[in-house]
């Protein structure tokens, strides 16, 4: 029995997915399976059984999740003690959904760890299902992205972190942008160019392409939202997108925002975490630095870049204060 099989299987049980288990530890899905065998071995029960509606706990495993996640907590409480004693820098872990965390997070990340200083922080791009099982298991400290649903019956805390807009954008050589008004109803049958964020069904964005009816065929996704903007404007589809951050796109001056009379625009990022006593005071303390001018300035400037010698690919931007 390792600690890597009892996260595997806490996260499959929070979960109920191998597969969005494997999203959220950034391996692959045979790596958890054998994980998941593994622990299965070893404690001679099935501990999960598949069934239609995903992955269920046997009695046997509903008696050892709540173990489970006992000893991966006091594993983290562990390696935070002996980061301590050895003088360490203090470790944050944020999670965020794709837009928000190619876009924005970095620089913000980045002007945090400056002030306070002897920090580093990791950071994971997930899906917004994800954010909860990540933050109650301690394998993430803070969410950026979408609210999370039943935040506070579940032990999170989850604030308002920025109003943004999304838009609507096309080639100019797009018949659509040729019109003076859009119905969304004329939306439905076009090609839609989308970051990884759009293929998250629970993100602003998928729920957009759902309320729309748009199918799967018609979705393609890109790597982030300025290659999503750079396709758009070979007049090839439309892409969604955060209004504030396109206007920076180099590609900018050859898309033109479709005017959608009625579609809703206004959304909210969110900043999510345990709740109360099991809060971290360094998260507490980049929760009050959230609020203050220089983070609007850092996400309102960010372009999503930092430093060559401070980028760890393929899954995590680690920063060093």
């Amino acid at each position: 029995m390792t600690l890597t099989q009892l996260k595997v299987f806490v996260l499959v049980a929070r979960l109920g997915s191998l597969k969005q288990a494997a999203t959220a530890l950034g391996v692959s899905e045979p790596a958890v399976s054998q994980a998941l065998t593994a622990l299965r071995q070893s404690l001679g029960d099935q501990l999960l059984t598949r069934t239609p509606t995903g992955m269920e706990l046997t009695s046997a495993g509903q008696r050892v999740v709540s173990i489970a996640s006992q000893m991966v907590h006091l594993a983290e409480d562990a390696e935070a003690a002996v980061r301590q004693s050895q003088g360490a820098p203090d470790l944050l872990r944020i999670v965020a959904t794709s837009t928000i965390g190619h876009a924005v997070a970095p620089a913000l990340l980045q002007s945090f760890t400056a002030r306070v200083g002897h920090v580093e922080a990791t950071l994971g791009i997930t899906e917004t299902a994800e954010m909860a099982a990540l933050l109650h298991e301690r394998l993430a400290d803070v969410a950026l992205g979408p609210a999370v649903p039943n935040a506070a019956r579940d032990g999170l805390s989850c604030e308002p972190l920025m109003r943004y807009r999304i838009a609507f954008v096309a080639s100019v050589k797009h018949r659509l942008t040729r019109m003076s008004e859009t119905r969304v109803r004329q939306l439905t049958d076009e090609r839609w160019l989308v970051d990884p964020e759009g293929s998250d069904p629970s993100s602003p964005v998928g729920e957009v392409l759902e309320q729309l009816g748009v199918t799967p065929e018609r979705i393609t996704v890109f790597a982030n939202q300025s290659t999503a903007c750079a396709a758009a404007v070979e007049g090839t589809g439309i892409a969604p997108v955060v209004e504030h951050l396109w206007q920076r796109e180099a590609s900018s001056s050859r898309l033109r925002k479709l005017n959608v009379v009625d579609f809703t625009a206004e959304r909210f990022w969110y900043v999510s975490a345990l709740a109360g006593d099991r809060r971290r005071p360094l998260v507490a303390k980049l929760q009050r630095y959230l609020v203050t001018p220089d983070a609007m300035h850092a996400m309102h400037q960010a372009d999503g870049g930092i430093p060559r010698s401070k980028f760890k690919p393929p899954i995590y931007v680690t920063l060093w204060s």
